[in-house]
């Protein structure tokens, strides 16, 4: 448990070294203030989606998505989320960005939504999105799904304070 502390400590100091923003770095500190004052990964996804929403005035939707236990074939179901409301709250893997991220166990960056067509639209509105894989004890447990109004909207910054939140809550739902 003291190694993954530890990688943790150096994952955040990597990603606020890294950051430009002082917009994300803020973000990142308060991340980091929910995650120690959440007492379950449910306090800690739901601080996040409105934490995100209100911070980082791109991001528009802020979701997760778990994959539901069980379930054959596998599929992730819309958990906590902050922003409209959304006719997906059901997706297959292979359905959708939110599916190929959850398949792949990497993340997806998608500038422009009307180039890709794997989206599954949810909102005239959104132009880009991002999904980060959450993993559990090495295997995918659900993501963190962000959409923009605007065009390329997440840069390497953006990336990385994502995956950092999907590390934090997959590291909480390991201890559970």
């Amino acid at each position: 448990m003291k190694c993954d502390a530890f990688r943790m400590f150096w994952f955040r100091m990597i990603v606020m070294a890294t950051m430009n923003s002082p917009k994300i770095s803020d973000a990142l500190r308060e991340v980091d203030r929910l995650n120690s004052e959440s007492h379950t990964a449910s306090q800690l996804m739901e601080g996040i989606t409105s934490l995100l929403n209100k911070l980082m005035l791109k991001y528009n939707w802020v979701g997760f998505y778990m994959l539901e236990a069980g379930a054959n074939p596998p599929v992730l179901v819309l958990g906590h989320y902050t922003g409209a409301m959304t006719p997906h709250t059901r997706i297959s893997l292979n359905q959708g960005i939110c599916g190929a991220a959850a398949s792949s166990g990497k993340t997806i960056v998608v500038d422009d939504v009307k180039k890709d067509p794997r989206y599954l639209a949810c909102s005239l509105e959104t132009k880009s999105e991002i999904v980060v894989p959450i993993f559990i004890c090495g295997q995918v447990a659900g993501e963190l799904d962000i959409d923009s109004h605007f065009l390329a909207a997440f840069d390497k910054d953006d990336r990385e304070l994502v995956e950092y939140c999907a590390k934090l809550v997959g590291k909480r739902l390991e201890t559970r």
